[in-house]
């Protein structure tokens, strides 16, 4: 697809990879809305990139209908869908607590939901559409803590293939973009220290990929990709 005036809407672009895809697009000419449920931090990043803003929490099923019919209203389609908001909580089987699976569960899978459904309809109404869910190589294989953020990542995987199965006839391109370790904040909110390196990966690497994807002639499409620091040891 050609990126120029395309209308992009990055759910969670306040920060960290949202943040480093929406300024990536913006870069390409997308006319790009962001989202995230703190007003301020949101407001400063999308004055920052030059994007426009929705403020909301995507797991609030009236706060998603409301972003993107606002994002509609204010461009007339809806070209292009990022799903990222997503966060993690992460702890033994036996310490995990039913309402942290849930608020994981919540944002990761129900957000994600919510936003690909309100968005597909205008996919399909338009007869075209570009729907990016990011998910993590936490979706490729379990680990001890992970309970609520992997099998998160999981379920948005699996949702992901019968969204592409049922949006396909509609000229509707269905991708997931699974992104190792990335340097971000995400870490410190979680109580791990990530350790710096010139080695690992940034947003600008996962923005490069969707970017990458995202321009193949729309006869074509990549169904998945997952992107990996080449040596970060």
């Amino acid at each position: 697809m050609k990126l120029a005036g395309a209308k992009a809407l990055v759910t969670g672009g306040s920060e960290g990879i949202g943040r480093g895809i929406a300024e990536a697009l913006v870069g390409k000419g997308c006319d790009v809305v962001i989202t995230g449920r703190h007003r301020e931090t949101l407001e400063e990043t999308a004055a920052a990139i030059g994007a426009g803003s929705i403020q909301g929490d995507v797991g609030v099923e009236a706060d998603a209908v409301r972003t993107v019919a606002d994002f509609v209203e204010r461009h007339g389609r809806i070209d292009i869908l990022v799903n990222n908001a997503g966060f993690g909580i992460f702890g033994p089987l036996v310490e995990m607590r039913l309402e942290d699976l849930e608020a994981v569960f919540r944002t990761n899978v129900y957000g994600a939901f919510l936003m690909a459904r309100e968005a597909a309809k205008h996919f399909i109404r338009q007869g075209s559409g570009n729907l990016v869910n990011i998910a993590s190589t936490s979706a490729l294989k379990g680990g001890r803590g992970g309970t609520a953020y992997n099998s998160s990542k999981f379920a948005l995987r699996g949702m992901t293939e019968c969204w592409r199965d049922e949006l396909r006839r509609h000229d509707v391109r269905v991708i997931l973009v699974n992104p190792s370790e990335v340097q971000t904040a995400f870490f410190g909110k979680v109580g791990r220290e990530q350790e710096g390196s010139e080695k690992k990966l940034r947003p600008q690497e996962i923005a490069d990929a969707i970017v990458g994807v995202l321009e193949m002639d729309d006869r074509g499409f990549v169904p998945e990709l997952s992107v990996f620091a080449t040596n970060p040891f």
